[in-house]
């Protein structure tokens, strides 16, 4: 009889993020172990911390990191810059400046081999589609491209590939852990603004709004096409929801809100339940708080 591997899988999510740490929150506290730790986007930055410090310390400075964080230290958008960047041929909205120095960070360590858990970044290459999982190297290169949302932020290079957010070959990276040989995998989904009571204004703020629209369907795709390989337990997405992936004005919120609602799951035998959350299908509400 094969050993249980426990995969920790963490979805993209903008601002959302901040949902994954209170989940953590929760579940460190319960006492639940790891075997891997697999993210894309912003679950590989929330991914990456915590498989170096996989502890509720670690979990602690993580949403201390969170709490601190402002919408201009991830999109400082300009006008100007932009402008100046299509005139140049750049061929993204923002220079990866403030992320790289948002990466370095939030970096407990600077080779990807070197975290506790082992841990696995995923990746979109640029030229193929084709999903590239980083399991060693730099870690702040890792998470640039992993964060590197198309025409938002730059590609990056990584040895003969030009690499993109992970999110465009599989936000939530269940394939990933499969592939990487787990047996049981726990799910931290992002939600989505499903109380939201119109679309984000701005363009930045739209297209990161239906990619995370996106994300959240392939999820539950993905949920439904590896169910019958693997045990897969999702994590309750916060529901009703009234916060875009753009805004970062909500973040103790959703730390608190998500740190309760993961306890209950876990007590309500959450960690025994498969099969896609209600929160994940397509729905919506009347406006209600984030």
């Amino acid at each position: 009889m094969s050993q249980e591997k426990t995969a920790l899988v963490l979805s993209g999510g903008g601002s959302l993020g901040a949902v994954q740490v209170g989940m953590l929150q929760a579940l460190v506290e319960r006492g639940l172990e790891f075997d891997l730790v697999v993210g894309a986007s912003v679950g590989a930055i929330n991914g990456a911390y915590f498989a170096a410090r996989p502890d509720a310390r670690g979990v602690a400075e993580l949403a201390d990191f969170w709490r601190g964080l402002r919408k201009g230290d991830v999109f400082p958008f300009s006008w100007l810059d932009s402008l100046m960047g299509l005139l140049r041929h750049r061929g993204c909205l923002l220079p990866s400046t403030a992320l790289s120095r948002l990466v370095r960070r939030a970096l407990p360590v600077a080779l990807i081999e070197d975290s506790r858990l082992p841990l696995h970044i995923v990746t979109t290459n640029l030229l193929t589609g084709a999903q590239e999982v980083l399991s060693s190297g730099d870690t702040e290169q890792a998470l640039l491209a992993s964060a590197a949302i198309p025409l938002v932020f730059p590609w990056v290079r990584i040895g003969d590939k030009l690499l993109v957010d992970g999110g465009v070959a599989s936000n939530t990276p269940i394939a990933a852990a499969v592939g990487l040989g787990a047996t049981r995998v726990i799910v931290l989904p992002t939600g989505f603004g499903c109380a939201c009571p119109a679309p984000p204004a701005g363009m930045l703020a739209l297209a990161l709004h239906t990619l995370n629209l996106l994300s959240m369907r392939q999820l539950v795709r993905d949920i439904e096409l590896y169910a019958p390989r693997v045990a897969i337990h999702v994590v309750d997405p916060l529901c009703p929801l009234g916060v875009s992936v753009f805004d970062f004005n909500q973040t103790e919120a959703l730390l608190q809100r998500a740190y309760r609602q993961t306890l209950d799951w876990v007590e309500q035998g959450g960690l025994q339940r498969r099969g896609v959350p209600d929160a994940l299908q397509a729905h919506s509400h009347g406006p209600a708080p984030g």
